[in-house]
């Protein structure tokens, strides 16, 4: 007889059993698991290159100085992470995910709290910590009835139940707090991704410099880089102020190639005004925001704003500081720019570097140390069409002097400055320019999430939730009281994990001896 040879093949999906196993797989655990670890790498990116959120003047810088590569991150979103179609799939993907795991298993621990124990085995010498024990005597308490009572003072859910042959058995299970602690994670995880996105839809942020003596109002006008959610309305800004009355900052002298000059303290202390409430003053750290009307208000760093004015030759001051000047080293070497557009018949502009101890070598002019303890000048004058009246956005702290001319000197030789808090020096074109004083200045970060506290208290119960599922055993006992054929009852305890427990066989031996009482062992 032929032998078939044909292949036993299996019966089609089909589009609903295609579609049902796709959802089995996109909700089970591992997924979730592979989804989060996805989405912790997709945001690697987010601190390796600049973000436009966050820094949109380095963004620029990055695109400029990378050419093709940069075009190829920028398209595939790397500069702006976090609202990227790929990091948003990997986000909804995770979510859906999590929901579909929390809901079937809320229900099966709502199944399981609702019914009984599991039923005593029949054989309870195959699980752990399996006691014997002969009862000596006839007892007016049954053995059973107060395992009962001895189990449900230790918070365990008891059953009792009567079996063939006259013998009583209680059935118990502890640690439905393992089950919870799980729940209340991925819950919790849920809740911090509903914070996260709700935070992003809602929140605005935004970027100031302020120097000492002067303020700040909340209005777009008065940011340096300003960016909010899509469901922010730029017109419901919080209505507040403040003014920067000192700053300080220390250093460290340590004669240590790592330690010297290294910052060790900073402190902003402000005055804060807001609607309906007491003006007060509050001093701002690194670590202690300032806290006005639902915004955060961080400080971020800090600089020094030498305070120098220009005049004509008439006399007349055609620009004046203070004047930002943005640190290009650890001891406060700053780069400065002035730039005076009223000055007749040329404009001007004073390009130079500020040096809080001055110190001029082989290397240029450069600080030795971060702090004002010799504050020096040192800077060129240039003059010619600064551009400004072209009506293109310029940046204020930046100037292209390839299309100006440089003043110089009697010899011919571009003029060099070089000077010192209250001294004036005299351009050739009968203008001069001053170098009145130093402030400081500082930049603040302000930052308004109204979901911030719900992802506070969902991280917090993420991690309560983590704490109860590692650390509460899942357990179950059992107690069976038999009579042999003679009329002797024996007594017979054993416990099974439901996850690691090494305390479980101590827990049966406890359990049996508390039971029997001074019983001999067989």
């Amino acid at each position: 007889m032929a032998r078939d040879r044909s292949r036993t093949t299996l019966p089609r999906l089909g589009p609903r059993g295609t579609l049902l196993f796709l959802w089995r797989q996109l909700t089970s655990m591992q997924t979730a698991l592979v989804l989060l670890l996805l989405l912790a790498v997709a945001a690697v990116p987010g601190s390796l290159y600049p973000q436009r959120s966050v820094n949109p003047a380095l963004t620029d810088q990055f695109l400029a100085e990378n050419g093709r590569y940069g075009e190829i991150l920028d398209a595939l979103g790397f500069f702006d992470v976090f609202a990227s179609p790929w990091f948003s799939a990997i986000y909804l993907l995770l979510f859906v995910s999590l929901i579909g795991c929390v809901i079937p298993r809320l229900i099966t621990l709502v199944r399981q709290l609702r019914s009984r124990p599991p039923r005593t085995p029949r054989r309870l010498d195959r699980f752990t910590g399996h006691r014997r024990i002969e009862l000596a005597s006839a007892d007016e308490n049954d053995p059973i009835d107060r395992a009962a009572a001895l189990l449900r003072r230790r918070r365990y859910r008891v059953d009792v139940i009567e079996e063939d042959g006259g013998a009583r058995s209680v059935t118990a299970e502890r640690g439905y707090l393992r089950e919870v602690g799980n729940l209340l994670f991925h819950v919790a995880l849920l809740g911090v991704l509903i914070g996260v996105a709700g935070g992003h839809l809602t929140q605005y942020r935004g970027q100031i410099t302020v120097v000492e003596g002067e303020g700040f109002s909340n209005s777009l006008a008065s940011y340096d880089s300003f960016r909010s959610g899509p469901w922010f309305d730029r017109s419901r800004l919080q209505d507040f102020q403040f003014t920067l009355d000192d700053f300080r900052a220390e250093y460290d002298t340590t004669p240590s190639e790592h330690e010297f000059g290294k910052p060790t303290m900073f402190e902003a202390d402000v005055t804060v005004d807001e609607p309906g409430k007491k003006t007060h003053a509050q001093t701002v750290r690194v670590n202690q925001p300032l806290q006005v009307d639902d915004a955060n208000v961080y400080l971020l760093g800090n600089g020094y704003a030498p305070e120098v004015t220009i005049r004509d030759p008439q006399g007349a001051v055609v620009a004046e500081g203070p004047v930002i000047t943005l640190p290009r080293d650890s001891m406060m070497t700053s780069m400065m720019v002035l730039k005076a557009p009223d000055a007749r018949p040329q404009q001007i502009a004073a390009v130079g570097i500020f040096m809080p101890t001055a110190e001029i070598d082989e290397n240029g002019p450069h600080s030795q140390f971060p702090d004002l303890i010799d504050p020096q000048l040192a800077m060129s004058v240039y003059t010619g069409d600064l551009g400004m009246d072209a009506g293109v956005p310029q940046n204020a702290y930046e100037i292209d002097v390839s299309t100006l001319t440089p003043m110089t000197d009697a010899n011919g030789q571009q003029l060099l400055l070089r000077m010192a808090p209250g001294e004036t020096a005299t351009l050739p074109d009968g203008s001069s320019i001053s170098f009145d004083g130093v402030k400081r200045y500082a930049a603040f970060d302000i930052k308004h999430d109204p979901f911030q506290g719900v992802t506070l208290v969902m991280a917090l119960l993420a991690s309560l939730g983590l704490t109860l599922s590692l650390f509460v055993p899942r357990r179950r006992l059992w107690a069976r009281v038999s009579e042999r054929e003679d009329g002797a009852r024996v007594l017979e305890v054993a416990g099974l994990a439901r996850s690691e427990d090494h305390r479980l066989s101590e827990a049966v031996g406890d359990l049996a001896l508390r039971i029997a009482g001074d019983a001999d062992h067989e």
